[in-house]
């Protein structure tokens, strides 16, 4: 069986796009800051600085919003940027979760399932975009509203946690709640995706 070099394939796709495609624009540069922030915010949970966690966290999503408000009405789309966003979402969120399931913790911790469940999603996400592009040889799968707005709250509930660590506060039926309510979007999200990929595979070209 052919085995592919994931690296390789990667920058032959990169190698191909025209130099406007790989330019770094100013919505890109607000992307590569959240990317940048991610180990402060890291670094923030591990000693227990739980209030510039939250500053820098909340600064990191502002940088989310910008960004692509910024590549709209300047026009600055490419397709550098359209990758680094999901990117530098998926790693600040991922090392969030992470961190926050076995960091010492003044009150509750995330659960060490939640973050599995959430790192094999992005995984197959990832898996299943590869899987299209080297059926179809293109792949243009815009972000949805629904996957948008898991994104979404998951920032929410972390910008959350971290003021309930913060402040002290102790609220197990709203995190359980909370919980519960991640859990059911990146589901919902992820069979939509599914979907998606699943009628770009099928479909005819």
């Amino acid at each position: 069986m052919k085995k592919i070099n994931l690296a390789r394939f990667k920058l032959q796709i990169f190698n191909r796009l025209p130099k406007a495609e790989k330019r770094i624009t100013i919505p890109t540069l607000f992307t590569c800051a959240r990317i940048v922030v991610t180990p402060i915010i890291i670094s923030s949970m591990i000693f227990g600085w739980w209030g510039i966690a939250f500053f820098f966290f909340v600064f990191a999503c502002l940088t989310d919003l910008v960004d692509g408000f910024l590549a709209r009405i300047l026009n600055e789309k490419t397709f550098l940027g359209a990758c680094l966003d999901p990117i530098a979402d998926k790693l600040l969120l991922i090392s969030c979760f992470f961190t926050l399931a076995f960091v010492s913790t003044p009150l509750f911790s995330v659960p060490c399932w939640f973050v599995l469940f959430v790192i094999s999603k992005e995984l197959l996400q990832i898996g299943g975009a590869l899987v299209i592009y080297w059926l179809r040889g293109h792949l243009n799968v815009q972000p949805t509203l629904l996957g948008k707005t898991t994104t979404c709250i998951q920032m929410i509930f972390i910008m959350w946690l971290f003021s309930c660590y913060f402040f002290c506060w102790v609220p197990i039926k709203t995190y359980y709640a909370m919980l519960s309510f991640m859990v059911f979007f990146i589901s919902a999200s992820f069979i939509q995706y599914l979907r998606i990929g699943l009628l770009i595979i099928t479909t005819k070209k």
